[in-house]
């Protein structure tokens, strides 16, 4: 019965595993909340992405056209770039009979899958190889999944507008399909998947395990050892951050040429004075990105640090943890066991 309780005893997690587990993924909201920081000053100016919008446009439009008709869609430009889709049916509102999209860059998956990918590689005991195949697989499904939001855009208008022809309103479950999966849908879905590729490489006891210290010559780790020119690092990263989030919103050019744009969209101009306020605000994010960019490399150097192993094959050890472990270790060699030797036997067997 000793015997049956100690292992059970072994199987639960103690609550300092509980914590170490903790602290372990304490750090993958941090990383997640600078990845939308970096994809913030990324996707500001209009078409940061172009290729991949054009590419997913095109694909969008030809999968239309495959299965719902030649005339179900057409491929034009939008802001000088082949992203523009319009939808054509008779039931549509509008003299032309007509409804237009097209592929921004927040529409374009990216933003999914970096999400996707900085909460893959920021998992613990699973090895950098294992790591970067899971990435490719995950934006891979992305991707495609992106690719079939899209294409369902036109099916749900259609039978909208079926059944309240000619009206703006009849547009509405298109509308309410997009903003769902824009807001929730997908973050449900990328949450998901990570979680089930978790399940199936036993994420919570690699971690524990470290099973990729086994394996791995090198890693990439928060920095053990601080120094002075280390927090000046820091101290510049945020100053930068600082200086990027001024240049465009305490830029009152800036935000006039942020407020023509929004009223261009809404109003769907394309006037002279839209490009221009366009090119205003692309040059005012550039800037912002330009020093975000240059903070980010810069604290980054002082955060992290990559470590290798020696040539025994062990990871470095700080000389305050090294000479603790002596410690402990010189003090178990000095303790000598107590009873007798029956006694020992005895209650080893209990």
């Amino acid at each position: 019965m000793g015997t049956v309780a100690s292992s059970k005893a072994s199987d639960d997690m103690s609550w300092g595993e509980v914590a170490q587990l903790g602290l372990r993924y304490g750090k993958i909201p941090l990383a997640l909340l600078a990845v939308e920081a970096l994809y913030w000053f990324i996707t500001q100016p209009s078409d940061t992405l172009a290729l991949i919008q054009v590419t997913e446009a095109y694909i969008w439009n030809e999968v239309t056209q495959l299965m719902f008709g030649e005339g179900a869609s057409t491929l034009s430009t939008h802001n000088g770039w082949m992203t523009r889709i319009d939808f054509h049916h008779e039931a549509f509102p509008g003299a032309l009979d007509s409804v237009g999209l097209y592929v921004s860059d927040e529409c374009a998956g990216v933003h999914e899958m970096i999400f996707l990918s900085t909460l893959v590689l920021m998992t613990d005991g699973v090895t950098q190889r294992e790591k970067f195949k899971a990435v490719a697989v995950m934006c891979g499904i992305v991707y495609v999944l992106n690719i079939v939001r899209l294409v369902a855009f036109y099916p749900i208008a259609v039978e909208g507008c079926l059944a309240n022809p000619n009206q703006p309103e009849c547009l509405n479950d298109m509308w309410n399909f997009h903003t769902f999966v824009y807001q929730w849908g997908f973050l449900i879905v990328l949450l998901l998947m990570w979680l089930a590729w978790f399940k199936f490489i036993g994420g919570a006891n690699r971690t524990m395990k470290a099973a990729q210290e086994e394996k791995e010559q090198w890693r990439i780790i928060l920095r053990k050892r601080w120094g002075q020119k280390h927090f000046a690092f820091i101290g510049v990263m945020v100053a930068f951050f600082g200086i990027a989030w001024f240049w465009v919103n305490g830029n009152a050019t800036a935000m006039d040429a942020k407020s023509v744009i929004d009223f261009c969209a809404f109003s769907d101009l394309t006037t002279p004075n839209c490009y221009d306020a366009q090119n205003t605000w692309d040059n005012a994010i550039q800037g912002a990105w330009s020093f975000a960019v240059l903070g980010l490399v810069i604290g980054t150097l002082g955060m992290y640090e990559i470590e290798r192993k020696d040539s025994e094959g062990n990871w470095p050890v700080l000389p305050s943890q090294e000479d603790t472990n002596k410690e402990v270790e010189s003090k178990s060699k000095k303790e000598k066991p107590k009873g007798s030797w029956r006694n020992r036997s005895t209650s080893e067997e209990e």
